[in-house]
């Protein structure tokens, strides 16, 4: 089995079993959201529960 390259670069597995990522849609297009919006997006999220299996499957190893 192999790691999927793309996902070990995008998620982190937290030492709770949670696994962190990042928010979307802060990459491009920043001129039309206002401040707000891309202020709440700074940091870091927790994976929901119901995709947590679709992550680990992708990361067998972590």
């Amino acid at each position: 089995m192999k790691t999927k390259r793309g996902a070990a670069k995008r998620f982190q597995f937290r030492s709770d079993g949670s696994i962190k990522r990042a928010h979307a849609f802060k990459r491009h297009i920043l001129t039309k959201k206002n401040t707000k919006s891309k202020r709440q997006l700074r940091g870091s999220t927790v994976v929901h529960s119901s995709d947590m299996n679709l992550v680990k499957a992708m990361m067998p190893y972590a």
